[in-house]
């Protein structure tokens, strides 16, 4: 796992666009680094092989972090820029992130143009437009929202958050499974 995180540490440093990550890269990692903290816990600090694995765990430990502030930064970008990361360069756990950074994006700058107009116009945060994260099963052509954006096409195994509206019809007919509703 070790080189495997070093990999895709360099790939995001050096690359300007959002690197693709293996599904479970997350959670291999979490795993790996819980392992590496345990199996230094019980050896002798004295030892060599501590001294090794307290050297790899603080390395993976500062990659992991870099990796993860760089991803963040990447996504903001995008997202500050009007545009959506593309999904499938996403963990679902940085998807769910998305979802809820998204609006709060849009809600700035819908704020900083109306004020650049001489309009102060302030933010209802009591209507929330409610999402849900789905995982499609079947192919299928883009599809406009309820919130009159487009989404899509999707093959199976993609994730992507939609306007619970649609998420609740593209469930019922068996195209799309329920992740999370945000």
């Amino acid at each position: 796992m070790y080189e495997e995180l070093d990999a895709a540490w360099l790939r995001e440093i050096k690359e300007a666009d959002l690197c693709q990550l293996a599904s479970d890269f997350y959670e291999r990692l979490a795993d790996y680094l819980k392992r590496v903290k345990e199996e230094n816990r019980m050896l002798d600090k004295k030892m060599v092989k501590a001294i090794l694995l307290e050297h790899e765990l603080e390395n993976a430990r500062r990659m992991a972090g870099e990796l993860t502030w760089t991803r963040y930064r990447k996504i903001l970008n995008v997202a500050s820029e009007g545009g959506k990361p593309a999904a499938s360069k996403l963990s679902a756990d940085e998807l769910q992130m998305v979802t809820k950074i998204l609006p709060i994006i849009d809600a700035h700058q819908t704020f900083a143009a109306n004020l650049l107009q001489g309009q102060l116009s302030r933010i209802d945060t009591s209507k929330t437009n409610q999402r849900a994260s789905l995982r499609f099963k079947k192919e299928i052509p883009a599809i406009v929202g309820a919130d009159m954006q487009s989404y899509g096409p999707f093959i199976p195994e993609d994730v992507a958050s939609v306007p619970i509206e649609n998420a609740r019809i593209l469930v019922k007919q068996g195209l799309a499974e329920l992740i999370q509703i945000t």
